[in-house]
């Protein structure tokens, strides 16, 4: 996988450009970031959809869902 691709690693975010959504930096553990990379890409979705779809649920935009949740994995995967 290309983590420079899905993750910045602390270095300067470069501005996109004029007209584009801002690239953010965040920081998450890895823990909670790579599975949570893997289960929007089985969704058939980016990290950012589910992010942002949980961002506008969270400020109560009108018409915001939670984000659909991945589908539980049997214990030892």
């Amino acid at each position: 996988m290309d983590s420079c691709k899905d993750t910045c690693d602390d270095l300067p975010v470069p501005r996109p450009a004029t007209g584009k959504t801002p690239v953010r930096n965040l920081r998450v553990a890895s823990e909670v970031w790579q599975p949570a990379l893997e289960a929007a890409r089985e969704q058939g979705n980016t990290i950012t959809d589910v992010i942002t779809q949980f961002l506008r649920w969270y400020l109560r935009v009108p018409g915001a869902k939670l984000p659909e949740r991945p589908a539980r994995k049997p214990a030892g995967e």
